[in-house]
């Protein structure tokens, strides 16, 4: 990676990357340690919608990393600042929970389930048939169908959760509809998480643990990539892509030597 440019800015994933299971992988502290000793600007990302900021902050303190709340980026927060810009003042049936329905909140968007502009999906612990049911109906009248994210499933201890994509697949065969998706692989997530620290495109990796959303939109979004394998995608899996990572690591404590050694100096 050092042929090209130095780096000023770093976008992480976090599950799969710096925890498993709100476990901090080894090296993950170190990161982002080297990251403010170097006084490099960064961003969490996540697609993950449950959560706020602040909820994900103190997860991640928990598992002894700490970081300011300011540098977690969710597609819930990506999601508002898109509707917040699409239609100012606007109004959603939201299927998710408070990391999606505050940042909506945030950005000035009411929330109803009477002739809403949009019928938003995230992630819930417990997807509502009745709630589903409405939605689709919503849909059927005109309101435009938004998710958070195309990820279809979530891990748990037990295995295997159906997330939003699986539950938008399910909305879409009802309805005709297609939802169109914020979070990664969309490069509007990656390019609303660049502009929100200033970054640019020749300056800045994206590490992540999946090749078909990591990996993908920091590639579609013109960014160096790390493939790290501590997550989803297997050593194995990789030449089955038609597309690859600019590097690959075990895990993220053999990116933080590159904190250092790519950062600009002087």
């Amino acid at each position: 990676m050092t042929e090209r440019h130095h780096v000023s800015c770093w976008l992480t994933d976090m599950d799969g990357v710096l925890v498993h299971e709100e476990q901090a992988l080894p090296g993950a502290a170190d990161f982002i340690a080297a990251l403010q000793e170097n006084d490099l600007r960064f961003l969490v990302l996540t697609n993950n919608s449950i959560y706020t900021a602040r909820d994900l902050r103190a997860r991640l303190l928990r598992s002894g990393i700490d970081l300011p709340e300011e540098s977690i980026w969710t597609s819930a927060l990506a999601t508002a600042q898109f509707l917040g810009e699409q239609m100012p003042g606007g109004s959603a049936y939201v299927i998710g929970e408070a990391g999606l329905t505050s940042a909506l909140h945030e950005v000035g968007f009411v929330m109803t389930e009477r002739d809403p502009d949009y019928v938003v999906l995230g992630e819930t612990r417990t997807y509502s048939f009745e709630a589903i049911t409405r939605a689709i109906r919503l849909i059927e009248k005109g309101a435009r169908f938004i998710a958070t994210n195309p990820d279809v499933t979530g891990p748990s201890p037990e295995g295997s959760l159906p997330a939003t994509g699986s539950v938008a697949a399910m909305i879409r065969q009802a309805t005709g509809i297609k939802p169109y998706f914020v979070g990664k692989p969309n490069p509007l997530m990656m390019r609303s998480a660049l502009n929100r620290i200033e970054g640019h495109s020749e300056t800045t990796v994206m590490i992540g643990d999946r090749m078909d959303t990591d990996v993908i939109a920091g590639m579609e979004a013109g960014l160096r990539t790390v493939l790290v394998l501590t997550g989803s995608t297997r050593r194995s899996q990789i030449e089955t892509f038609p597309y690859r990572p600019t590097r690959v690591e075990d895990s993220i404590a053999d990116v933080v030597p590159l904190v250092s050694e790519l950062a600009p100096k002087g």
